[in-house]
């Protein structure tokens, strides 16, 4: 099953693109939604009572799907693995090694938040041996319709314990370095063979190193692979040099995760798209990272982890000194005759100095209102947008047009430097001289998340002016979207992402209406 960063990631991509940087791109009509879905390849290890896995589904647009089926075949295994419903009542046998699945919920999709249909336990069966291998062929209909369809990969191998090390604390300011170990444990009775790091780090946290069993995105690290064997009670431990970045908020502090994974099942999780970061990720060209071992009193065949909720370790940085963020609004000047339909973005810029990051509690960094000005009504608003009457948002009615005011959230990740806008679009109704609306940030919110240390509040308001002086000229139309593009468009890949490997890297691969 998913679990930790896994699912928190999966959940949480919607939430990293709410407001990215402005785009030049005029907004279009909302074409047909297409899919795509992956289930990732699983080692099951013998004599277990097997795992459970979830197929995720995704959408070019958001919809909801009805009368939900998925179809899993695996018939290439028959006798070395059975399927079942994790849910007994939701799924029943559809043939000889087939099973068919039922939601009894509509499912909904977007672009970023993966619909999770029915979860299924895979298990071995006494026939099945080490080195079993075969094909698992799933398909998903809604409605007797065929929505999507994956193959994905099935083994049976060697069950092994691997156990994270202690958790780590360290501190720095901006720009700062700082060391952190990274140590593993077999808390298992079978000789590990090899071990793969997967490392989850805030924004700040980067690295000038480039080991050459490890693999980075520009200067984050992603991975590390170790040869080495791990007897059973063993540890072994390396040491990683790490600085903040100079953008960093400070004082805070950033976070770090390492998930340790045998290599079988690191193939498994990157297996599930070709272009699951390889493309992205580089390999050091430095000198190898070795693993030495270490005193512990815990105790390469195709091996897979029976626990992994034990496979974490934790790093805590303090960020000392003070480098703080000012977020400035930004509205619009809009002219146009009666009837005249335009099309603005609204939101804020980080000024800086540092970026603000909450990808790992995924609340908002701040939040937006927007008041629509008298004689235009909003015909067109962002998702990301609820219906507002003072402090309190509609959030069911999120995207609806028409309303008089709107509450915004931006989500949580905003760079310095950078414009976070969502595009509006209004139909002047009555053409009224210095009619006037405004878009304000960091208002309070009794919720978590929002910034409440703005470097200079006094921009926090602008004013979305229609008319200015009286002037009803243009025909209206779509105006064009200033700002610099952020560039933040390479990234992993849904596997890496999925792994809770992508921390400022999932910002850098959403785009959604909301656009920076």
């Amino acid at each position: 099953m998913l679990t930790h960063s896994t699912r928190r990631w999966l959940a949480g991509l919607g939430v990293v693109g709410a407001f990215v940087a402005a785009s030049a791109s005029p907004a279009f009509a909302a074409p047909a939604p297409e899919f795509d879905m992956y289930f990732e390849d699983v080692t099951v290890a013998v004599d277990t009572p097997g795992v459970v896995r979830a197929p995720s589904l995704y959408s070019s647009e958001s919809t909801v799907l009805n009368e939900v089926t998925v179809r899993y075949d695996y018939r290439s295994l028959a006798g070395k693995v059975t399927l079942t419903g994790e849910r007994a009542d939701d799924c029943a046998a559809d043939g000889e090694d087939v099973l068919l699945c039922r939601e009894s919920f509509p499912v909904a999709v977007d672009e970023m938040y993966g619909g999770f249909p029915g979860s299924v336990v895979i298990a071995p069966t006494e026939k099945a041996a080490n080195g079993d291998s075969g094909t698992l062929k799933i398909s998903i209909k809604a409605a007797n319709k065929a929505v999507a369809d994956y193959t994905s990969r099935i083994r049976i191998g060697e069950g092994v314990d691997l156990q994270g090390g202690p958790d780590s604390k360290a501190s720095a300011a901006p720009g700062g370095k700082f060391q952190a170990p990274l140590t593993v444990l077999n808390a298992g009775t079978t000789e590990v063979d090899g071990v793969v790091a997967l490392i989850d780090n805030d924004y700040g946290i980067r690295t000038k190193e480039r080991f050459d069993n490890c693999l980075y995105v520009e200067d984050f690290l992603l991975a590390c692979e170790f040869d080495q064997k791990i007897p059973a009670g063993g540890a072994v431990t390396a040491t990683l040099n790490y600085e903040l970045a100079t953008d960093t908020y400070a004082p805070g502090s950033e976070e770090g995760y390492t998930r340790f994974m045998t290599p079988a099942d690191f193939e498994d999780l990157i297996g599930v798209r070709e272009e699951a970061g390889a493309e992205k990720a580089k390999r050091g060209t430095g000198k190898t990272l070795a693993l030495t071992a270490v005193p512990s009193k815990q105790r390469r065949a195709v091996q897979t982890d029976t626990n992994p909720d034990n496979n974490w370790s934790t790093l805590d940085v303090q960020v000392t000194g003070k480098n703080g963020a000012d977020l400035a609004a930004i509205g619009a000047t809009l002219a146009g005759k009666k009837g005249a339909v335009l099309t603005v973005p609204l939101g804020f810029k980080n000024n800086g100095p540092a970026t603000l990051d909450h990808l790992h509690s995924g609340s908002d960094v701040t939040f937006v209102d927007v008041t629509v000005p008298k004689g235009t009504t909003a015909v067109e608003v962002p998702f990301e947008c609820a219906p507002s009457t003072g402090n309190d948002a509609e959030w069911d009615e999120a995207g609806t047009p028409g309303a008089a005011a709107y509450r915004c959230y931006p989500g949580p990740f905003a760079p310095a430097g950078e414009e976070l806008t969502g595009e509006f679009t209004f139909r002047i109704d009555q053409v009224i001289a210095n009619a006037t609306g405004t878009v304000k940030v960091n208002v309070p919110c009794e919720c978590e998340g929002g910034f409440h240390a703005d470097l200079k509040p006094a921009n926090d308001t602008a004013k979305i002016l229609v008319n200015a002086g009286g002037q009803g000229g243009g025909d209206g139309g779509t105006l064009p979207i200033t700002g610099q593009s952020t560039g933040l468009v390479a990234g992993l890949g849904a596997l890496l992402l999925a792994a809770g490997v992508g921390g400022y890297l999932v910002a850098k691969r959403r785009r959604t209406r909301f656009v920076a």
